[in-house]
């Protein structure tokens, strides 16, 4: 906003009592044209000025809602995720480079966790813990928004992790698995869907989307469970996911 505020005003701040109609579309173009925001970020960074906007009407500070005729839709995102057929085709690929065999084992185990990178990354053996049902399990606060996530820990994830136990870069580091950068990472994953016969662009985040999708949903996991394991905040994240199953079944 102070960026907008300096493009049209040259100024850093103004009187909110001067913020109108004319003042937020202004601010939606500067998002989408000079800053090339797409529509849902524009309409997230739109959202949260409002959230300061509603503070002013609360307090009085405002006699008119700036925002009373003022609308803005949240397009649904579509989802990439691998099926079953494609993970199958990854997991039986072996690559001619032991770098790329390690990217693929890294993509497969947040498929089989449900894991961002960020916590891939940071995964270690204090992560690991002995769940209700006697079993090990993954759990491990999100960095993105804090929640934790509790995952069964699936045998062909533990297998990937008993591979690469001894690992240099395990072991120097005090890490389960041995993570690239997630540039780097991203850059093997197209390398690995050629050479997989997969057409989608692969990336690293797909994996979590394939988890929700292909390993837990299709499978009848109940979406309450999903939603837990993704340390999701609302259920209606999760809702997404099972919009592309019932689509699938349907």
């Amino acid at each position: 906003t102070i960026d907008f505020l300096k493009w049209k005003f040259n100024a850093s701040d103004i009187d909110i009592r001067s913020i109108n109609h004319a003042f937020i579309t202004e601010y939606e173009f500067y998002l989408r044209s000079v800053r090339n925001c797409n529509n849902n970020s524009a309409v997230k960074y739109i959202k949260n000025f409002g959230k300061i906007i509603r503070i002013c009407l609360a307090n009085g500070w405002l006699d008119k809602n700036p925002f009373a005729n003022y609308k803005a839709k949240v397009k649904e995102v579509e989802r990439h995720f691998l099926t079953e057929e494609e993970i199958q085709a990854v997991t039986n690929k072996n690559f001619r480079t032991d770098r790329l065999n390690q990217v693929k084992d890294i993509f497969l185990f947040s498929c089989y966790t449900g894991l961002a990178y960020a916590e891939v990354k940071r995964l270690n053996e204090s992560h690991l813990v002995i769940g209700i049902d006697g079993e090990k399990w993954i759990n491990i606060h999100r960095l993105k928004t804090a929640t934790r996530s509790s995952v069964p820990l699936l045998p062909f994830a533990q297998a990937i992790m008993d591979k690469y136990k001894n690992h240099p870069q395990c072991l120097n580091q005090g890490r389960l698995l041995p993570v690239l950068s997630n540039q780097k990472i991203n850059s093997y994953l197209k390398e690995i869907a050629d050479l997989s016969g997969i057409t989608k662009e692969l990336t690293f985040h797909i994996a979590r989307h394939t988890f929700a999708t292909t390993i837990t949903l299709s499978n009848g996991v109940p979406i309450e469970s999903v939603s837990k394991m993704l340390g999701h905040k609302d259920l209606k994240i999760t809702q997404h996911y099972a919009k592309i199953v019932d689509r699938k079944v349907g």
